[in-house]
């Protein structure tokens, strides 16, 4: 960290359709790291980001960026490239995060229960017949089923069928979102966020956070629209189940090699059974956001803790140096 005062940037907007969200999340980090003394900065991620790093040099960064700007680690692989410190998880691991079908697949391999799926791309409906095709899914996962790009957050696009005669529709929702479209079989039960915060002795589960959105489902409008879902922060699980919940987040957390943080969406079935969604290594930081929620709730400050994140990042790579950056001169 440089001497006095550390300094921060915090990324968010960029061109991704949750640029909206972004822009709400970095704005909230900012303030929670101003008012824990962090002098800090909010950059968009666009084509004067490298030469504003270069010459504003900062002790890390803060990725407040959601979808594939924040997500997929291709922004990731430039910061890195140019030796700039940053909070999260490096690229390479991002890209198996960011594809939901490689990240399910890797938690069962890692011996976790997942909704079974497929995931196939337009391309395979175009020039096998999607009629069949669909057919064949329902016959195989059954109904009711839920619609969701292979790739992207907020839940956009996500859409749960329960007749088969909605399902062709629904991927046509969804294709406007990702060339690949995962269709999973539908869990009923509650459905639950935990998030994880690397720590001196590992990866800590803060409190899960339990989602009850008034539609049934937790689609983009729920999850930011305010009053259209409630949350209960601890979540209401007998303790056992709680216990659970908090050790898949961990398990998947280290199953992927995260880094930092990351929050892991899953589902409680009948049986008190956990099944794992998907996970998020870019976890929203707005009003509605759970990852705030989870800390509160663990009795730490949103500020504080987020100032020790990028003391981490800071000590964990070498300090910005300008001369790595493209068309910068020293």
């Amino acid at each position: 960290m440089s001497e006095g005062q550390p300094r921060a940037v915090v990324l968010s907007g960029g061109l991704a359709y949750e640029r909206d969200v972004s822009l709400r999340s970095g704005r909230r980090v900012a303030e929670a790291l101003r008012h824990a003394g962090v002098d800090t900065t909010v950059l968009d991620a666009d084509g004067d980001l490298l030469a504003r790093l270069a010459a504003d040099p900062a002790d890390s960064l803060f990725i407040a960026l959601h979808g594939a700007a924040g997500e997929d680690g291709s922004l990731r692989s430039v910061l890195e490239l140019a030796g700039v410190p940053f909070v999260g998880t490096p690229a390479q691991r991002c890209r198996i995060a960011w594809d939901k079908p490689s990240a399910k697949a890797a938690v069962r391999a890692a011996g976790h229960r997942t909704p079974d799926w497929v995931a196939l791309p337009h391309s395979t409906f175009r020039e096998l017949g999607a009629e069949a095709i669909l057919d064949l899914i329902v016959a195989r996962l059954g109904l009711p089923l839920l619609v969701k790009p292979a790739q992207g957050g907020s839940a956009l696009g996500v859409e749960r069928i329960g007749a088969a005669e909605d399902l062709p529709s629904a991927m046509v929702s969804c294709f406007a979102y990702g060339d690949t479209v995962l269709v999973e079989r539908f869990v009923a039960g509650t459905e639950v966020a935990v998030s994880v915060l690397d720590g001196a002795d590992g990866p800590r589960a803060l409190p899960a956070v339990e989602i009850v959105p008034t539609s049934g489902v937790f689609d983009y409008a729920a999850r930011y629209t305010a009053g259209m879902t409630a949350y209960h922060t601890p979540a209401r699980l007998p303790a056992e189940v709680s216990a659970r919940v908090g050790q898949l987040g961990v398990a998947v957390h280290l199953a992927l090699g995260l880094r930092d943080l990351s929050r892991t969406d899953a589902i409680i079935d009948s049986a008190g059974e956990v099944h794992f969604l998907e996970v998020n290594v870019s976890p929203g930081m707005t009003e509605t956001s759970m990852l705030p929620m989870s800390i509160a709730a663990a009795g730490l400050d949103l500020g504080r803790t987020l100032r020790a994140m990028i003391a981490t990042a800071a000590a964990r790579e070498p300090a910005i140096r300008t001369a790595s950056l493209p068309g910068v001169r020293t």
